[in-house]
């Protein structure tokens, strides 16, 4: 087989780079394996191990400083028979260590080359993640305390079943890389060099030395037997089985028109657990149903049963640039949490600005016209207000009709749920009919 090493752009790293040597060997082993330039992904990561995806005729792809491995896991799960190859300097690996570890737990298909010349060679010779604390480096004395880490170790204590450590002078580290390329899982082979341009102007390396230490590491020769098991694509495959596809989201078209002719804000303030959010989607797909724009913007706490729930829902006749409520039309103010945190909106409203209220609810002084509503004298309890809410914007703004409501309601909320949400709105629309403003 030729060579897969791009001929427009041959390899230029600083002279006497342990990087262009794992590169030709790498080269060699895609050679031994057959594969074509059409086969291979190579996943850079940033610094001077991210110049590997231009120097190879393949397909390639250069992220952000420590996320190849996330990368490289998305492309292979798309493209299972492509060869996925992620090449990682010691430098990233450190910054991006949490995706190893998840890279070494899930087992996809991928093989990690940690070219590991012990520093940030690119950005000045930093110490990094695997520098010794004898080493001389352009950070001072800050390697002296910290404790090195070992990338194989890591790796297998997290999960890797196939986990190499070689120097780049090393006769059988081709061997081993088609090894890696070979196995049916992640592979990771830690391949230790020089950096002349920063490291090794301190910190001389000659072969037999850099031998010498990856011998006092200890080498790893390939499969790990006690994390040794099925890919991960291969077994996601087994477990989903004949399992229906999760359906594809369809449009939703219009039934109806919608008498609007401009942009009307509505904003409801409530509280975790009241269905705020719920009774806003509802409002949004209605308003689509009748061939409207709609944007909803939602604001609740993390403690989802303790705290505010505010839901801003924008309708508009015309495409929606900015999805911002600063004018609301209708302001809903459901519980106290969901006033106390939008007391902004009661200073700056307007007389026609319409505020309906729960009766037992405070609200700041304000010059909008306010609507009182008694929910609990109607049945309706506060996890069922904000639902409520929806047939008395329809009855007050007239954009819609409860039976419009009740339509958007039948096609979109389970049908489980249909009985007692109907009967909410039924309680709402007579309620409606004595509330005056």
């Amino acid at each position: 087989m030729t060579s897969l090493l791009n001929p427009s752009r041959p390899p230029v790293f600083c002279p006497g780079c342990s990087h262009e040597r794992s590169l030709h060997v790498l080269d060699k082993a895609f050679q031994d394996l057959e594969l074509r330039p059409e086969d291979v992904v190579i996943v850079s990561d940033i610094g001077c191990s991210g110049l590997f995806d231009v120097f190879f005729h393949t397909h390639a792809f250069h992220g952000l400083h420590g996320r190849a491995l996330t990368y490289a896991a998305g492309i292979k799960m798309a493209r299972p028979h492509l060869k996925v190859v992620v090449t990682m300097g010691d430098g990233g690996l450190g910054i991006g260590g949490a995706h190893l570890l998840a890279a070494c737990r899930r087992n996809v298909d991928l093989t990690l080359l940690v070219l590991n010349n012990f520093n940030f060679g690119m950005t000045g010779g930093q110490f990094s993640c695997t520098t010794p604390p004898s080493a001389r480096v352009g950070s001072g004395f800050l390697n002296e305390l910290e404790h090195p880490m070992d990338v194989c170790r890591v790796a297998a204590a997290a999960g890797a079943p196939f986990v190499v450590r070689r120097s780049v002078f090393d006769p059988d580290l081709r061997q081993k890389l088609v090894e890696a390329l070979e196995y049916p899982g992640f592979s990771i082979v830690d391949v230790w060099g020089g950096c002349p341009g920063r490291y090794m102007k301190k910190n001389p390396l000659p072969p037999k030395e850099l031998e010498g230490l990856v011998e006092a590491a200890g080498r790893w020769d390939g499969v790990v037997q006690e994390n040794a098991r099925e890919e991960y694509r291969s077994a996601y495959a087994l477990k989903m089985g004949n399992a229906t596809p999760a359906p594809i989201p369809q449009g939703t078209e219009p039934s109806f028109e919608a008498a609007l002719s401009e942009p009307f804000g509505v904003v409801l303030l409530g509280a975790a657990g009241e269905r705020v959010i719920s009774a806003g989607n509802l409002l949004a797909e209605a308003a689509l149903r009748g061939g409207l724009h709609v944007t909803q913007k939602n604001d609740y706490n993390i403690t989802v049963m303790r705290g505010p729930s505010i839901t801003e829902v924008l309708l508009s006749p015309q495409p929606i640039v900015f999805p911002g409520i600063e004018d609301p039309a209708v302001i809903v103010a459901l519980a106290s949490d969901g006033v106390a945190r939008r007391k902004d909106l009661f200073a700056a409203a307007e007389e026609r600005t319409l505020v309906i209220r729960a009766a037992d609810v405070d609200i700041p002084s304000c010059r909008a016209r306010c609507l009182d509503v008694d929910f609990k004298a109607a049945g309706i309890g506060k996890k069922d207000r904000a639902l409520a809410s929806l047939v008395l914007i329809a009855r007050t703004a007239g954009i819609f009709s409860v039976d419009q409501i009740l339509q958007a309601l039948r096609q979109t909320a389970p049908e489980k749920l249909h009985p007692a949400m109907e009967e909410v709105l039924h309680k709402a629309a007579a309620l409606a009919e004595t509330c005056r403003g």
